[in-house]
């Protein structure tokens, strides 16, 4: 029998902790052991703001071996701050060919996570991946398929699930503290308006076609790019997908509903007609309603926040605060982490953590932990597609304008071939999806 890298990691984690944890293959390229006191090679795929931040999270547990970037400039101010040995690659698959990289970090824009991920997988990796988990739902498919058939431990960044403000409101609403659940309504914020913008030549150091990929080729622009691709619907949904797949996947989780969905979708919004302009939703809005009658409205004005509204209270979380009676009562009826029941892989000996840096720390150390265990993540591939599937649909229910019956165990519309249609994008050649 050969053993991988991989598996002597586990093995050493595993001794390091007194846990014993049974010999499992797992796919990935064979390598000779190393020392047992070796850390995890990572290899960083965009570094770009919150690539560099969960690339210097995972680097808490391992070492920044390669980078891979479109942008040279950002690649190789990345490099520097990780000691400058790390190889520095434009194209990401020339990362992933290498034997000797146990976990990889996608930290691109959304329009790529599903090609990154499922290569990912396939080249034996495991996986820390930003959120959104996808821009399509047929995507979202794709991916599941992918690590079902590798046995890859696939992490997605919705970190809220590690911030115990977040995590203590979940475990209130699903152990009843509010009585029955009637109705979630969460505020995200809009979304930005702008443009024109002008058409100029791409900075030297910069891949513009690599960057685009799958999406239609079209003029650059510096405003596509870096953090403002994410007002464009080619590259992403706009705040339905960018805070939505924090929040949403909070609704989710405290419903019950994190391996379904919605079974009703109606949605209203503005869409800018501008060329060469930012042209997500404005004015924005959508309801959703569950098979157990419970109601989720997602707007894009108030508070910014989720509130769970039960028969016998509420309960109100963002990233400041978690509030509301059952809350207060936990002074004579506490919840102890130890009863929690929405995860079942807790290390407890790790610190809860509130707000987003900190909290990535846990979101990170669960992923090397379940590296090492081969457990589910506590934000795993199959509840985060489900997640940002409800994001999806909120903004095909806008785009159509009407509403929507959705059958979440088929995953599509029903009797509405209209709207199926809107499940999937096309393609560029030499982009294909490999599922």
């Amino acid at each position: 029998m050969t053993t991988t890298r991989r598996d002597f990691l586990r093995t050493s984690a595993a001794l390091g902790t007194g846990i014993l944890i049974p010999y499992t293959f797992t796919t990935g390229a064979e390598t000779k052991p190393r020392s047992p006191n070796e850390r995890a090679r990572i290899g960083s795929i965009g570094m770009r703001y919150q690539g560099s931040v969960i690339a210097r999270k995972a680097a808490e547990h391992g070492d920044i071996v390669a980078i891979a970037d479109v942008d040279r400039e950002i690649a190789d101010k990345a490099q520097a701050e990780f000691g400058g040995k790390a190889d520095i690659y434009e194209n990401y698959r020339d990362l992933l060919s290498r034997d000797d990289i146990d976990v990889v970090t996608i930290g691109a824009p959304d329009h790529w996570h599903a090609s990154m991920l499922i290569d990912a997988c396939r080249a034996g990796k495991d996986v820390y991946c930003e959120k959104p988990l996808t821009l399509t739902i047929d995507e979202g498919q794709a991916i599941l398929k992918a690590v079902k058939e590798t046995g890859a431990v696939v992490q997605v960044g919705t970190w809220q699930r590690s911030d115990s403000r977040f995590r203590l409101a979940c475990e209130l609403v699903q152990q009843g503290r509010i009585g029955k659940l009637r109705r979630v309504s969460i505020v995200l914020g809009k979304n930005v308006v702008g443009g024109p913008f002008a058409v100029t030549e791409p900075p030297a150091h910069f891949n513009w076609d690599l960057w685009q990929g799958p999406t239609p080729d079209v003029p650059y622009n510096k405003e596509r790019s870096h953090y403002t691709f994410r007002w464009w619907y080619e590259y992403s949904g706009g705040q339905m997908t960018d805070w939505g797949a924090h929040h949403l996947d909070i609704a989710q989780w405290g419903m019950g509903q994190q391996h379904s969905g919605p079974v009703q979708i109606e949605g209203t919004a503005d869409f800018p007609h501008l060329e060469n302009g930012y042209n997500v939703a404005t004015n924005y809005h959508a309801a959703y309603r569950y098979n157990d009658g419970v109601e989720l409205v997602v707007a894009d004005n108030g508070r910014n926040g989720v509130m769970f509204e039960g028969d016998e209270g509420r309960i109100f979380v963002n990233r400041g605060t978690v509030s509301g009676k059952p809350v207060e009562d936990l002074k004579t009826k506490p919840l102890n982490r130890g009863d929690f029941a929405l995860y079942g892989h807790d290390n407890l000996d790790r610190p809860e953590r509130a707000g987003k840096l900190d909290a990535i720390i846990n979101h990170m150390g669960n992923f090397f932990d379940c590296v090492v265990t081969r457990e589910a993540p506590i934000s795993d591939v199959a509840s985060q597609h489900r997640s940002v599937s409800v994001c999806h649909l909120g903004n095909i229910a806008m785009r159509l304008g009407r509403k929507l019956q959705w059958d979440p165990q088929a995953e599509l519309f029903v009797d509405d071939e209209e709207a199926n249609r809107w499940l999937s994008r096309d393609r560029r050649t030499g982009f294909e999806l490999d599922a």
